[in-house]
């Protein structure tokens, strides 16, 4: 059985998981359609700053994070003044580090998924009348919705996991920024501590296979409906 502060850290975690996906989503779907869809100058460097993340240290896409949206960064400081926002050691800036790591891996898949559909399906709508936006909800969107609970899926397991970068920019201060892969690393430099840190880590595995169980479940439907159009 889990102690409650093992239940707090695995709430905290779901919390900053499902925070920093449904955030990115939007920002990912979009960032995908650019980029499978459009011709704009700086469309390279864009895909580059998208897929940074995924090949720097992690620890330093935590500590451009601290530098930038810490208390004395140029925006951290900006938000913090005029909204009263603060990210640094912070469950909130746990959630923008998560969401900044998982994002190039939701943009990569919502924009494969983009680029696997038909352009002349698109044309074809839009020669009919129906205008951008009305193209892509009722005939780009459907047709991705397998890529894009991929990405959605990708986007929230890379959250949960994400060590390097939170740890750097939030720290791992328990009941406030401490998360799965934190807690479990302290437990480990605890003598004593494997057994929990088993608990933590096989609670871990059983988030993960079933967060893929049900994207499998629902990408499958999505795709007989889509067949079926």
């Amino acid at each position: 059985m889990l102690s409650a502060a093992e239940l707090a850290i695995v709430a905290l975690s779901l919390q900053i998981a499902l925070l920093a996906t449904v955030v990115c989503l939007p920002f990912a779907i979009a960032t995908a359609w650019l980029l499978a869809r459009k011709k704009f100058y700086g469309k390279p460097l864009l895909n580059i700053v998208v897929h940074l993340p995924l090949v720097l240290p992690p620890v330093v896409t935590g500590y451009a994070l601290l530098i930038l949206f810490g208390k004395q960064g140029p925006i951290g400081g900006m938000l913090e003044t005029f909204l009263g926002i603060t990210f640094a050691f912070r469950w909130t800036g746990a959630a923008l580090a998560a969401g900044i790591m998982g994002f190039p891996l939701m943009v990569r898949a919502i924009r494969l998924g983009i680029e696997a559909v038909d352009k002349g399906l698109e044309d074809a709508a839009a020669t009919l009348g129906a205008s951008r936006s009305a193209v892509f909800l009722h005939v780009t969107l459907p047709l991705v919705t397998p890529a894009l609970l991929a990405g959605t899926v990708l986007g929230f397991a890379k959250a949960m996991g994400e060590f390097g970068a939170t740890i750097t920019f939030v720290a791992s201060i328990p009941g406030q920024t401490e998360t799965l892969p934190s807690a479990i690393y302290t437990l480990l430099q605890v003598p004593g501590g494997e057994d929990a840190a088993l608990r933590l880590i096989l609670l871990s595995v059983a988030v993960s296979i079933l967060a893929l169980a049900v994207s499998e479940v629902l990408a499958r439907r999505a795709a007989r409906k889509v067949a079926g159009l």
